[in-house]
Formats: C-alpha cells, sequence, structure tokens
C-alpha cells in the first residue's frame, strides 16, 4: 500500500502535468506566495513532488487553488473530493500561468485594464499583419 506522501506526490505531478506547468520545485516555490502561500524550500517543494513529506494546510490550499481543483481531491485523491473544472467539459483551458495573468488583469484598477486591453489590441494586430 503506498503512503499517503506517495499518494499525494502523484497527484501534485499529475496536477501539474495537467494544469500545463512544469514539475520543478523552483516553479513550485515561485508560484506558491502568488497563490497565498507561505514561502518554502525548494527542498521542501521537492520532498511534496518526491512523495516524502505533505505540505501544510496553507500552502496545500494555494497548489489546490493553483490547480484548480478541490483540497480535498488533492490531499486525498478524487474519492475524497471533487474536481472544481471538467477541462473535458469545456471547449478551450487555461493553463495556470494564464488564469493567474487573468486573475491578475482582474485585480488591476479600471485604468489599468484598460491599458491592458490596448495592448493586446496592438499585439493582436501585429500578429495579424505578420501572416
Amino acid at each position: 500500500m503506498k503512503s499517503e506522501q506517495a499518494a499525494f506526490g502523484e497527484r501534485l505531478r499529475k496536477g501539474l502535468k495537467q494544469a500545463g506547468l512544469e514539475s520543478s520545485p523552483a516553479e513550485l516555490v515561485k508560484l506558491l506566495a502568488r497563490y497565498g502561500g507561505t514561502p518554502v524550500s525548494a527542498q521542501a517543494a521537492s520532498g511534496w513532488l518526491n512523495g516524502k513529506s505533505l505540505p501544510k494546510q496553507k500552502n496545500l490550499r494555494a497548489l489546490a487553488k493553483m490547480l484548480s481543483i478541490d483540497v480535498m481531491a488533492l490531499q486525498y485523491g478524487e474519492e475524497g473530493g471533487r474536481k472544481l473544472r471538467d477541462p473535458a467539459a469545456t471547449e478551450w483551458k487555461v493553463g495556470a500561468l494564464d488564469q493567474l495573468a487573468i486573475d491578475t488583469y482582474l485585480a488591476l484598477p479600471s485604468s489599468r485594464r484598460q491599458l491592458v486591453r490596448a495592448l493586446i489590441d496592438a499585439l493582436a494586430e501585429g500578429a495579424g499583419s505578420s501572416k
């Protein structure tokens, strides 16, 4: 029988792959704080990925948010929780980094969001003319 830590490590690696993220300690350390977690060392993140340890609850919640899955599903598996998003149920899928960019955009004041929209429009026009 697999240990709880090993099973968690498998779920974490699978979740990262499905979210289009690198399964690396450095990537986890970088993104963790951006999703509301507390800073950890690359060694601690490596322990999670390799099934040697479990994150504290605050970091578990941040990881679940990063991966767009229920905390219980990440901690205990599908039987213990539910998925928040079903990628097969949508026509398009937003990766974790794109979702972070969207969330950051939505947190901006209206005047800054307007600037971002103008930049996107300019970039889209430039991409259309290069074809």
